[in-house]
C-alpha cells in the first residue's frame, strides 16, 4: 500500500463504534430543537386543479414552540380552560351592551310615546276652550 492509500483506509471499527443513542435520546433532540415536515397534495383533473391541501407539521416542546411564537393553545377554548372563560367574559360583555342599547332604545320609546300623548292632552284642551 502507498501511503496515500494509509491516509484513506478505513480505521478500524472497533476503535470508533458508531455512535447509538435510544429513541428517548432521539425524542429529546428533536423536542428540543424541534422539526418542520411540509408537504403539498394536489389533485388535478384535465389540467384542472380540483384541491389542494398543504400540509405544515411542526413537532416540538411546548417551551421550543413558545420560542419559535407557537401558543394556538393557549386562545383555543377547546384546549384552554382560561381561554373558555375569557371567551365567555367576552360574550357576556358582548351581550350586556346589546341589552343596554335594548333599553335605551326602549327608554327611548317610551318617552316619545307619553311626550305625544301630553301633547294630544294639551290640544284636546285648547281646542275645548275655544
Amino acid at each position: 500500500m502507498t501511503d496515500l492509500d494509509h491516509r484513506y483506509a478505513d480505521p478500524d471499527p472497533l476503535a470508533c463504534p458508531p455512535a447509538t443513542g435510544s429513541l428517548a435520546d432521539l425524542l429529546e433532540r428533536v423536542l428540543d430543537k424541534g422539526i418542520v415536515i411540509a408537504g403539498d397534495i394536489k389533485i388535478d383533473l384535465l389540467d384542472i386543479e380540483l384541491l389542494t391541501i398543504r400540509l405544515r407539521l411542526f413537532i416540538a416542546s411546548v417551551d421550543t414552540a413558545k420560542k419559535a411564537g407557537i401558543d394556538w393553545w393557549e386562545t383555543d377554548p377547546a384546549l384552554s380552560s382560561r381561554a373558555a372563560r375569557d371567551a365567555l367574559v367576552e360574550e357576556n360583555a358582548r351581550l350586556r351592551a346589546r341589552l343596554d342599547a335594548l333599553d335605551d332604545d326602549l327608554d327611548d320609546d317610551l318617552e316619545h310615546d307619553e311626550g305625544d300623548g301630553a301633547a294630544a292632552a294639551v290640544e284636546e284642551t285648547s281646542g275645548a276652550a275655544r
